[in-house]
């Protein structure tokens, strides 16, 4: 996937360095991504994803990964990669089962 956030969908954004002399060149921002593996309790175990920090302060604040996940909505989940969607519907349906069983 490259230079992407698999949550928030961060890509490098494209500018100009501007000199003195005003000359401009391309430049490329790239986003802080970090890969980590986060531990889901409802899966029981280790997934690995490539984040942006923004994501990995989100993801803290909901209560980890498995509550981020339960909780993004249709227009939230429509920056998530095809991994984290994958993810996400496994929880969803461990969790579904786990009360239809209940």
């Amino acid at each position: 996937m490259g230079q992407q956030c698999e949550i928030t969908g961060k890509k490098p954004l494209v500018g100009n360095n501007v000199s003195h002399a005003h000359n401009k060149t391309k430049r490329r921002q790239l986003p802080n991504l970090q890969t980590r593996s986060m531990m889901s309790e409802i899966l029981g175990r280790m997934i690995s994803l490539r984040l942006s920090t923004k994501a990995i302060r989100t993801i803290d604040k909901h209560g980890g990964l498995d509550n981020f996940m339960q909780a993004s909505k249709g227009s939230h989940a429509k920056t998530f990669s095809d991994k984290a969607l994958t993810i996400r519907s496994k929880i969803r349906k461990a969790v579904s089962g786990d009360q239809a069983s209940a």
